[in-house]
């Protein structure tokens, strides 16, 4: 371990430029969850600048009668498939015992596939995640400066470097997990440099939501930018979206992982916008939380949902609102009149409206802004779910919380994506190695003095004896094997890459 303190505080020569240009990269403002999304802060929802209305016209030109048809085959397919959602409920959402991942039933694979969403059962033993909750009570106390939302009554905790956060995320069975689950990603350039066999650490907050809460009223949305789904600068580096924008969305496939590694999802700065490529969000339960417990909510669509809050800035109503508005009352918008194929009409010129985004904020849906998606009763609620339990869904998937807590107990989470190894998430290690060794809030959130006077946080010379090697590759402190055996071209460039980036070696 001293190896590896010594390549933070007297790095190689490249190391130090890297650290240098962490250093002086703007941290975020202060902030907390309310300010990543608009309905948390009290914003409205409009129309955008003019830009985006010219955006949307250079994204389909040429293309516009393919993608009206394509339209229309989708409003066919979600016709079909909400019932059936509906119908299963909790059922519809793919689960797997933890001893049972090496040997995985076809029939979890092919729905975590089409679903997007998965429970993996005992991650972790349920007296050890007992013990680990009790422990962040204690951290909590001992620090009553701990910034959280809402403030009145906190929720949600703006911690990142607690001894059980670091400990969870270094859990060999937690990163078992996630390399199993994120070797459902696949990529169409065997060379390309990317592994979902060597996860990074992605330092995220943890929920203690209340029995009673309804302020955490976080509705319908999708992490990893907004706006930038639509802009070329953003996702449109990649083309991940460019079969749905070319009118054959049925050829969109979400698990192409070689597309997204340009991506740039965070051009807006925003406070809480992921600029790291997280596979999979996912939390490890501390509580036991059934549906209406103030528990997660997902849509479990994928591919269609993905497709229709894509194309949905491009179509409006032609009944059942006033002329140029863009929402109907909640009982029209449930009509089938209203929802009707026949009713929608893609604009004749490009409107400035993108549904539900706002730059530097989360991508947000409602029932009024979506209709297709029907998302009062799309939105299924995670089943019940056990300390030590873990939740993940995919990168594009709709998910939410209760609106309120009706439950009798806490709803406490530690929230760990699944993060492969990527150049952009081997730099991003870098400004969250810096920002832990400083107990400064992760670099994707807001900004501020953190946990730096916290009691009791833990330190870089800690982690060795804590997490051991692979907790602390995944950390960025120790380096990674390049020469182990099995690896794919791809993976031996990407560690190697990743060493010089983190400054192992120049």
């Amino acid at each position: 371990m001293l190896s590896a303190i010594r390549s933070i505080r007297q790095p190689t020569r490249r190391a130090a430029t890297q650290l240098r240009t962490a250093a002086t990269q703007a941290q975020k403002r202060a902030g907390d969850i309310s300010d990543a999304f608009v309905s948390l802060s009290g914003q409205k929802f409009e129309p955008l600048t003019s830009e985006y209305a010219d955006l949307k016209g250079r994204l389909i030109k040429g293309r516009e009668s393919e993608v009206r048809e394509s339209w229309e085959r989708l409003l066919r397919d979600l016709r079909k498939e909400i019932p059936l959602i509906v119908e299963l409920g909790s059922d519809v959402i793919p689960e797997i015992e933890f001893k049972d991942i090496d040997n995985t039933p076809d029939t979890f694979s092919n729905e975590l596939r089409k679903r997007g969403v998965a429970v993996v059962r005992g991650v972790v033993p349920e007296t050890e995640a007992l013990q680990w909750k009790e422990e962040l009570k204690e951290y909590i106390r001992q620090n009553p400066q701990t910034k959280a939302f809402p403030a009145d009554n906190p929720q949600v905790f703006e911690l990142y470097w607690s001894r059980i956060q670091l400990l969870a995320r270094g859990n060999p069975s937690l990163l078992k997990t996630h390399r199993f689950l994120m070797s459902y990603w696949h990529s169409l350039n065997p060379h390309a440099p990317l592994s979902t066999q060597h996860p990074i650490s992605y330092a995220d907050r943890l929920r203690m939501r209340l029995p009673g809460d309804a302020k955490f009223a976080l509705g319908p949305h999708v992490d990893g930018g907004s706006v930038e789904r639509w802009d070329e600068n953003g996702y449109g580096l990649g083309k991940v979206y460019d079969s749905i924008w070319k009118g054959k969305w049925e050829e969109f496939d979400p698990w192409e992982a070689s597309c997204r590694l340009p991506v740039v999802s965070d051009l807006h700065q925003g406070v809480g916008a992921a600029s790291a490529f997280r596979m999979f969000q996912g939390w490890l339960s501390l509580s036991t939380t059934g549906p209406f417990e103030g528990t997660l909510l997902v849509n479990p669509l994928l591919a269609k949902a993905t497709a229709y809050y894509l194309l949905r800035p491009f179509f409006s109503p032609k009944r059942g609102v006033e002329p140029g508005a863009q929402t109907a009352s909640e009982a029209t918008t449930n009509s089938d009149a209203f929802l009707a194929s026949d009713n929608w009409e893609m604009d004749s010129t490009p409107s400035p409206w993108v549904h539900g985004a706002t730059p530097g904020h989360g991508q947000e849906l409602s029932h009024l802004l979506h209709p297709h998606l029907q998302l009062q009763k799309s939105m299924i609620h995670m089943p019940k779910v056990r300390p030590g339990d873990y939740v993940a869904w995919h990168c594009d998937t709709i998910h939410s919380v209760d609106k309120t807590h009706a439950g009798k107990a806490d709803s406490s989470v530690l929230y760990i994506p699944a993060c492969p190894m990527t150049e952009d998430n081997a730099n991003y290690l870098i400004r969250q190695r810096e920002n832990f060794v400083n107990g400064t809030p992760s670099p994707d959130f807001g900004g501020g003095i953190g946990e730096s006077e916290h009691v009791g946080r833990i330190k870089a010379e800690d982690l060795q004896q804590l997490v051991g090697d692979e907790g602390c590759r995944a950390m960025g402190l120790k380096e990674w094997d390049s020469a182990e055996q099995g690896l794919t071209p791809g993976q031996r460039v990407i560690l190697d890459r990743a060493n010089k980036i983190l400054g192992f070696y120049d």
